[in-house]
């Protein structure tokens, strides 16, 4: 049986980027592992069940749906039993996925709004595996995780947009550009010299690839490039705080 993934292959960094910054705040505890896992399975889950949406391949799509919402659920039991109270985060995604299935019906899925709104979704989920670890918050876990990750996942909506999509939009490549340097330029002014150079990978590929006839393998190698690089950095600037 041929698995039934989802086709956003930038999704993947999304998926585990804010998770494992959020791993390194909080500190390493052995539910991670299940959670992680549940966590990719309930993203699986999630693409054939907001896909039920369009209406159309109902049984096709409910079948996949349960095939991986049940080990999911199994496995979120783990960071459950642990922290009961994280289920709070899992809460607090609900209205991204009401905003992603509203796109999905009215097929926008590639819509900026919707791309924000799951760029959100996935961002919470460093706030709870830090959670897990650390059983509390603080504004560490709320800069250095979800924002972090914030910012970084809306630069690369941005940028493959600017390549993509609107690559003759001269607008949007403006608004690419000043975003990626306000970002790098914040964190400089904020007194964050490492987490600016962090992000100076994104605002280098914005400038100097726009226009560049690269192929979505190409942009999606470099963007799997960037991201590794992000991690490392944001993973570094964590530990020292620590």
């Amino acid at each position: 049986m041929k698995l039934f993934i989802p086709k956003q292959h930038g999704a993947w960094a999304m998926l585990i980027i804010p998770f494992w910054l959020g791993v390194i705040n909080g500190g390493f505890v052995w539910q991670d592992i299940p959670f992680f896992i549940g966590w990719i399975f309930l993203y699986l889950a999630t693409y054939p069940m907001l896909l039920l949406f369009k209406r159309k391949r109902i049984q096709f799509y409910t079948k996949w749906t349960i095939i991986y919402i049940v080990p999911a659920l199994v496995l979120m039991l783990f960071p459950l039993l642990k922290r009961p109270s994280i289920v709070l985060f899992g809460l607090m995604m609900l209205p991204f996925f009401v905003i992603n299935a509203y796109y999905t019906s009215k097929n926008k899925d590639r819509d900026f709004l919707n791309d924000v709104s799951a760029i959100f979704a996935f961002s919470i989920a460093g706030i709870a595996s830090s959670y897990l670890g650390e059983g509390s918050q603080n504004i560490d876990t709320i800069v250095f995780t979800f924002l972090t990750s914030i910012l970084f996942f809306m630069g690369c909506t941005f940028y493959v947009k600017t390549m993509i999509r609107e690559k003759k939009n001269n607008m949007f490549k403006w608004i690419s550009w000043a975003y990626h340097l306000l970002v790098v330029a914040g964190w400089g002014i904020c007194g964050f010299w490492i987490v600016s150079i962090a992000y100076l990978p994104s605002l280098l590929r914005a400038y100097f690839f726009y226009g560049k006839k690269l192929s979505p393998l190409q942009i999606g190698v470099y963007e799997i490039i960037n991201s590794a690089i992000i991690f490392i950095i944001l993973g570094i600037q964590i530990i020292i705080l620590h």
